[in-house]
């Protein structure tokens, strides 16, 4: 399925500072980049950063004087997904389990699955099929989480995302990370483009690691599953932040757009009879 995307971002620089972006398509064995350009006004030294376990490419900008800032990001897509039966997708014992896969098992800054597991395992540990487990509390927190704008800030875990009852979708996504690592399911923080998401802007869900194969749920539920173009992935957010500003920086409003270049495009969405489990190749 082939998306253009993109994002338009500005700053205000105040002093000699240092920006880390992540607003680039992730390069995967099945997420291909056809095309893609980036701008930065005006021109600035930069370098592209590949994380260590290449889930990331990370933009660094160095900037030695005052200035207002634009950088301009484009590409076109082309990804895969697959539909996976949900019989095949049941819980991998910790110790069949990758060294790789260890790490999303573990409380993270925003996902203290610590001090949630009482909570997971009262509401959904009598839940046998781990895919079910998963659409269950995805569909618990859709119900009990409102989704408000400007409800939560950069501090707000999934611990408190329950507390308070309402956020945004990192922190739907957070508290979709705690439960699941609460109950022994490995799983990870994804941010991207999004498809229909209304009104447009990055977006953040998350995968689950289920019968050997990341599958990805989406709490809030704005946009389909099969329509987003990954960034990145992580423990949390703290991972995958798609601005890190070091120096005296003032963000202004920024744009995103994503676009099915495909006459055909037939919108995913899980309910809680669906049979297969959608996985980002």
């Amino acid at each position: 399925m082939r998306f253009r995307v993109s994002s338009q971002m500005e700053y205000e620089v105040l002093s000699s500072s240092t920006l880390i972006l992540n607003i680039h398509a992730l390069r995967t064995p099945n997420q291909t980049v056809l095309e893609e350009s980036l701008s930065v006004e005006p021109y600035l030294k930069s370098e592209e950063l590949i994380s260590i376990q290449g889930e990331n490419r990370f933009m660094r900008i160095e900037i030695e004087q005052p200035c207002y800032l634009k950088i301009n990001y484009s590409a076109m897509v082309d990804n895969q997904t697959k539909l996976i039966d949900s019989e095949l997708l049941d819980d991998v014992p910790i110790s069949q389990l990758d060294a790789s896969i260890l790490p999303y098992l573990y409380p993270s800054r925003y996902c203290q699955s610590d001090k949630l597991y009482r909570l997971a395992y009262n509401k959904f540990g009598n839940i046998v099929n781990a895919y079910q487990k998963v659409i269950e509390l995805t569909d618990w927190i859709h119900r009990n989480v409102e989704y408000l704008s400007g409800s939560t800030n950069s501090q707000t875990s999934a611990y408190d995302t329950v507390t308070e009852q309402a956020g945004v979708c990192r922190d739907f996504a957070h508290l979709g990370i705690a439960l699941c690592r609460a109950l022994t399911i490995p799983a990870r923080y994804f941010t991207g483009y999004a498809y229909k998401l209304d009104p447009p802007d990055f977006h953040a869900c998350f995968e689950a690691y289920i019968g050997g194969e990341w599958i990805v749920f989406d709490a809030t539920k704005l946009t389909p599953l099969n329509g987003l173009v990954k960034i990145a992935s992580g423990r949390d957010a703290a991972d995958t932040a798609i601005a890190s500003i070091f120096g005296n920086v003032i963000c202004r409003p920024i744009s995103v757009t994503s676009e099915c270049l495909e006459e055909k495009f037939e919108p995913f969405f899980y309910h809680p009879t669906t049979p297969k489990g959608l996985a980002y190749l």
